[in-house]
């Protein structure tokens, strides 16, 4: 199997870049697009529910990545499949976007700012998502 990508991989610049992605700022989603890191918007894409970026990511060389928005949405599926080709930081990502206590507690001792900052905003997209789904007011009506 070919070496998988890891968040790890990404310049600073690239992973702040990122970060607004997910924040909803289209300008950096575009520079990502723009400047040869399609995969990091869609992944971006991907943590917001997009289906399509999802598929995208599977399609284009970038499973783990496909695979990392699934395990941070705690299927457990994904996160086997993490674990079993030992993509240790995505999976450990994904655990601290899910609040697991010593996910978190390993990238604070580690002192990782840019990682808890993502970690954090991707928490947050995934309370506001789990709002969404309870909010008797987005149900559709058939």
């Amino acid at each position: 199997m070919r070496d998988l990508h890891c968040l790890t991989d990404y310049d600073t610049k690239l992973l702040l870049a990122f970060n607004e992605s997910l924040l909803g700022n289209k300008k950096f989603s575009k520079f990502l697009v723009e400047n040869g890191f399609p995969e990091l918007e869609a992944l971006s894409s991907a943590i917001h529910s997009n289906i399509q970026a999802l598929e995208w990511l599977a399609a284009n060389g970038y499973p783990e990545f496909a695979v990392l928005s699934n395990a941070i949405d705690d299927e457990p599926e994904a996160i086997a499949w993490l674990e079993k080709y030992h993509c240790d930081f995505l999976s450990r990502f994904a655990a601290a976007c899910r609040k697991d206590v010593a996910a978190c507690r390993w990238f604070a001792e580690r002192d990782l700012k840019l990682f808890i900052i993502l970690i954090n905003n991707i928490q947050n997209i995934l309370m506001y998502q789990s709002w969404d789904t309870s909010d008797i007011h987005k149900f559709r009506r058939s």
